[in-house]
């Protein structure tokens, strides 16, 4: 009977960890969202017309941002608005050209300062979309990591993606300082 209650302890104290690291969802719904995740790539075009956005104010889960996110299986959620957004619409897309210091995992960044109107890091400025500004809340503009991705919906812009929080924002490149 000992033997059989020492088996019983060790098995549980291995299948715990093990159901709680899945977050107890029995590995669906994507998992966790930021703790320093960074997806391998972007969202994917969207392809399904104008869409409708993310909610401002809406949760695709309990637990998760009332935001754009990425899911710790890469899944980016909110990104489905489409071309047709006016939201995203400018006149003149890269009116202060392209953003060339690399985009994805190997390229996080530290913002030097700044806020939702501007920031920046190294000799390259940027600026969140309006539409967006709620969805910075929390980011801190001085110590935070950002990871770039290219927008293949929105001419003009890029999205910035928050590994910490698990957040992303449409931004603009400024240009060079």
């Amino acid at each position: 009977m000992r033997r059989f209650i020492g088996l019983l302890a060790v098995s549980l104290m291995v299948a715990v960890p093990a159901f709680a690291q899945r977050g107890g969802r029995g590995g669906g719904g994507g998992g966790r969202v930021g703790g320093g995740f960074i997806p391998s790539h972007g969202p994917a075009a969207f392809g399904g017309g104008t869409g409708r956005g993310f909610s401002h104010g809406g949760h695709d889960q309990v637990g998760h941002p009332a935001a754009p996110h990425v899911h710790s299986d890469g899944t980016w959620i909110g990104h489905d608005s489409g071309r047709g957004d006016r939201h995203y619409s400018l006149d003149q897309p890269w009116a202060h050209g392209r953003f060339t210091g690399g985009f994805g995992p190997d390229h996080a960044f530290r913002p030097g300062g700044g806020s939702r109107e501007r920031f920046w890091f190294g000799n390259s400025f940027f600026s969140v979309a309006p539409y967006d500004y709620a969805f910075t809340d929390g980011w801190l503009w001085d110590s935070d990591q950002i990871v770039l991705y290219e927008d293949p919906d929105h001419d003009g812009w890029y999205l910035a993606y928050n590994p910490r929080l698990g957040t992303y924002v449409h931004v603009m490149y400024l240009g060079p300082s």
